[in-house]
């Protein structure tokens, strides 16, 4: 039984989870590779990675690489005498950090392979309406998600549930897979399945402006999956035109309402407690919102401070 000597890749929450799973189940992490720090809010100031704020309280030994190909960071990758590196949710490596350890590279991707390869599988499994979905270990490969598979785990998707709970979950869920795995590369036991391509695969595109604004002509399930798929981040948004005043409006929670009704799709009808968008099956109640400027905020808690015309409608 070889001891391991882990580098791990992460940067946001999830990996933060992970990490943590695998320092108190006592492996030796012998350093911890991050994204660059960088400004951000409206006062540009320099925020850490959720990584990085990890790997300092516990005293891990940290690289914040630029450049993954150059040579100052792979000498100093070398040095760490690392014979396995674990990745969760980083940045694709090239094929010299990849091969590097004796034991190889394995990843924890937050799907069941090989569906929902790409930058947001949570997301996608959401919005597409799954029933399912889970955690995959796998080898790392020169492309993105397609390396052998080791371990696999799955779990129900609540038909409610949004984007934030699903990620809590899953990274609880792959903190169990992570550690499994790391038991079996130990103990020299590991057994891989290749991933068959298929053309029904289902890809998780990156999140961007377009694929996040709601399409009001849409079923109305698909556009509550949408909004929860989005939740809390970035965030499902539309257009609120009232009379000549638009804003781009961000949609955090909604909820089914299926009426026969006379109205124009998008309109909106809005009262001192609640606003509802007409749409083909009936209506999309607005749960929780927020206009720009102001935080987010519930519906109640908003139409407090703001009346919408009857003229409003959503675009």
């Amino acid at each position: 039984m070889e001891k391991l000597r882990i580098v791990f890749m992460g940067t946001p929450d999830f990996a933060v989870g992970v990490l943590d799973a695998i320092v108190k189940a006592n492996y030796e992490v012998v350093g911890v590779i991050t994204a660059a720090d960088k400004p951000a809010g409206r006062g540009q100031k320099i925020k850490y990675s959720a990584v990085k704020e990890y790997a300092l309280a516990n005293n891990l030994l940290l690289l914040q690489p630029a450049n993954l190909k150059s040579e100052d960071f792979l000498e100093a990758l070398r040095a760490l005498r690392a014979n396995l590196q674990v990745v969760v949710a980083f940045r694709m490596l090239p094929e010299v950090v990849w091969k590097m350890p004796s034991l190889g590279t394995f990843n924890l991707h937050a799907s069941l392979l090989p569906n929902y390869r790409g930058a947001a599988p949570i997301n996608w499994a959401i919005i597409n309406g799954e029933t399912k979905t889970g955690v995959t270990s796998f080898f790392i490969d020169d492309k993105i998600d397609t390396g052998a598979m080791i371990l696999s785990k799955e779990i129900a998707i609540d038909p409610n549930e949004n984007a934030g709970h699903l990620h809590d979950r899953l990274m609880v869920l792959g903190s169990e897979v992570v550690v499994a795995t790391l038991q079996l590369i130990e103990a020299g036991t590991v057994a891989t399945t290749i991933q068959q391509e298929s053309v029904d695969i289902k890809t998780a595109y990156k999140l961007n402006r377009e694929n996040c604004k709601i399409d009001w002509n849409k079923p109305a399930v698909e556009i509550f999956n949408l909004i929860r798929g989005l939740s809390p981040y970035p965030a499902a948004w539309t257009l609120f035109k009232d009379v000549e005043v638009e804003y781009n409006v961000k949609v955090y929670e909604a909820k089914l309402v299926f009426e026969a009704h006379n109205y124009v799709v998008g309109t909106v009808i809005s009262t001192k407690k609640e606003i509802k968008v007409a749409v083909k099956e009936g209506f999309v109640e607005l749960l929780s919102l927020q206009f720009p400027g102001k935080r987010k905020m519930t519906t109640a808690e908003l139409l407090n401070g703001m009346l919408l015309s009857q003229e409003t409608k959503v675009m």
